[in-house]
């Protein structure tokens, strides 16, 4: 009889202690769940690059400022005969440079967001990302006459509030594999060795169209003969996007300033 309690002792300590461990992984999930990392699975994630074995590259510009940087540049996408290519536009420069839009629009460009204010959005509160993801997007849709889905956010800065909130209007967040550095303004030749040595299948290139790139215009020319030369395919981010599941590489909390900005343009 006395063995009967024994036995029945062990067992009920031994449930005790596993339950009193679920209880506390249970409480340090709750209390790290602010911490999670966006790396998971069913986290909102930003695309980088789309895996193919297809050499399609995608040419994005962003333009958040100024007006004698992106004509020259799309003069320079139609004598090329680049049909397809992705301009990421801010919102304030939309609505002060409809003519340009139109151009854009009438060959055939893809258009994203670039947001409104050229801030990092990670520094905002949950209420002021929204105002500033919806006031773009409003914007855009009216002067295009079409809904955005691709957004680069400004200095392609995030976290994962603004994931959330980007998701949640039905955009995809587009950073990039190659960055010119063209914002930079490090020399034409150095633009040009940069983004044809670091070109890969199924790679986004950062470039810019906004006044304070002043040499992208003219590495522009270089890096399309560069890339056709190597028997690359230009294509808009969301045609790349189209080829396969979007799975680039993994996502950064916080982007890094790809722009500097406007001393006393248009912004």
């Amino acid at each position: 009889m006395n063995f009967f309690y024994v036995f029945n002792g062990r067992k009920i300590r031994r449930y005790f202690f596993l339950f009193a461990a679920v209880i506390f992984a249970a409480g340090v999930i709750y209390t790290e769940k602010d911490n999670i990392t966006v790396f998971a699975t069913d986290q909102p994630a930003a695309i980088y690059n789309v895996p193919t074995s297809k050499k399609m590259i995608a040419l994005t510009f962003d333009i958040s400022w100024g007006d004698k940087r992106a004509e020259p540049i799309m003069q320079i996408l139609k004598e090329k005969g680049i049909k397809n290519t992705t301009f990421f536009l801010s919102a304030p420069w939309v609505q002060t440079h409809p003519q340009m839009v139109k151009a854009i629009m009438e060959n055939g460009w893809e258009i994203g967001s670039h947001g409104n204010k050229h801030d990092n959005y990670s520094n905002l509160s949950d209420e002021e990302i929204q105002a500033q993801l919806q006031t773009a997007h409003s914007i855009l849709s009216q002067e295009t006459g079409k809904a955005p889905q691709l957004i680069r956010l400004p200095n392609g800065d995030f976290d994962k509030r603004v994931l959330q909130q980007t998701e949640s209007m039905g955009y995809k967040v587009i950073q990039w594999d190659t960055d010119s550095q063209d914002w930079m303004n490090i020399g034409t030749q150095n633009i040009v060795d940069r983004v044809i040595k670091r070109a890969h299948p199924g790679d986004i290139v950062l470039l810019h169209a906004s006044d304070s790139a002043k040499q992208t215009h003219e590495a522009l020319p270089a890096i399309i003969d560069g890339l056709r030369a190597q028997g690359y395919e230009f294509v808009s981010v969301s045609q790349l996007i189209n080829q396969t599941e979007a799975s680039g590489k993994e996502v950064r909390d916080n982007g890094v300033s790809t722009e500097p900005q406007p001393v006393s343009f248009d912004m």
